[in-house]
């Protein structure tokens, strides 16, 4: 079968664009491949991190999977520190990663800002961590979006390297899992930028954990503008309010966006936003609910973790010793007495 891997960062604040662009479409995929969710906290700590709160929030993250649906049975969940492979592995990769390829990578652009001088050699090489993430499980498919197609490329690059380097196929080329129904949410301030949880404004985004009450009263002060809803897609455009919360109601429903504007044509933003409300509300309740049960009980999703650790790190340290292997490493066999 097929194997997907990918993974979130326990970075606190799983929001509504988290739920519709990555995880709601995992729960999917564990029906036609063989699936390995990661919470990626070597990731997370290439900026700082509070200790405590990097703890709970990969807790948080793990509980978020399950509760979407993604079983820990079928699927192997754990959090990345977890397995040393992963670390071992971005440094063999990383001894053949020209520097001219991660030159070319904008996120470090975009993270390290100003001062890129400053930055840390792990956001430098966050995109071999990755590739070391991927192709530590020899995965075929990974799920990503816009920002990450550019280091999955790179992924492909550095396997296609160490392939012809050794003169082997160990590691498959690594193809984007394309999701038809993964969503780009925006901003509930701004229809222009991103959803995100680093936004200073809560009334910004939707979090998973929120609470009934909570959902309804921002999607009610979400930004709109002053005119009806369009009778055609095409109509969207220069809307980007509008377009983000048809896109919202179309995604949560499960129905397209033409399908969509034809059922709201006309209709003002209080009536539309009632109906979001109510949709927004059925959808992610349940699921804010048990990850709030699941959280509430760390001792369970500790376990979770372990276990996951546990048959990740199966998988890994075979991978890897056959890398060791390919490369000339020396791993005498230590005799048992």
């Amino acid at each position: 079968m097929n194997r997907i891997f990918s993974g979130v960062q326990p970075t606190g604040n799983l929001h509504l664009g988290n739920y519709l662009g990555a995880i709601r479409n995992w729960v999917a995929l564990q029906r036609d491949f063989d699936c390995i969710f990661c919470i990626v906290d070597l990731h997370a700590i290439t900026l700082p991190q509070d200790p405590a709160a990097l703890r709970g929030s990969t807790r948080e993250v793990a509980a978020a999977y399950v509760a979407a649906g993604i079983d820990p049975e079928s699927c192997i969940i754990f959090n990345q520190s977890t397995v040393p492979a992963h670390a071992e592995l971005a440094w063999v990769l990383g001894c053949m990663t020209p520097l001219g390829w991660l030159n070319r990578m904008t996120q470090f652009k975009e993270k390290a800002g100003k001062q890129r001088e400053m930055a840390g050699l792990g956001l430098y090489g966050y995109p071999v961590l990755m590739a070391a993430d991927i192709l530590l499980y020899k995965a075929t498919h990974v799920p990503v979006g816009e920002d990450q197609k550019q280091h999955l490329e790179l992924a492909r690059d550095i396997a296609g390297t160490f392939n012809r380097t050794y003169g082997t196929d160990l590691f498959p080329l690594p193809e984007p899992q394309i999701l038809g129904t993964a969503t780009r949410v925006m901003s509930l301030r701004d229809g222009t930028k991103k959803m995100s949880k680093s936004d200073s404004s809560d009334y910004s985004r939707i979090n998973m954990t929120d609470d009934a009450d909570t959902i309804a009263l921002k999607v009610r002060r979400a930004k709109t503008d002053p005119h009806p809803l369009p009778d055609s897609v095409a109509g969207l455009e220069g809307r980007p309010e509008a377009e983000n919360l048809i896109d919202i109601y179309a995604a949560l429903s499960g129905r397209g966006r033409e399908e969509t504007v034809a059922e709201f044509a006309g209709a003002q933003f209080s009536a539309f936003k009632e109906r979001l409300v109510d949709l927004a509300v059925a959808v992610l309740g349940p699921i804010g609910a048990e990850m709030k049960r699941l959280v509430g009980a760390p001792d369970h999703v500790d376990a979770i973790l372990a276990h996951g650790a546990q048959r990740a790190n199966a998988i890994a340290e075979k991978h890897l010793a056959e890398v060791y292997d390919i490369v000339g490493m020396l791993r005498p066999r230590v005799k048992s007495s």
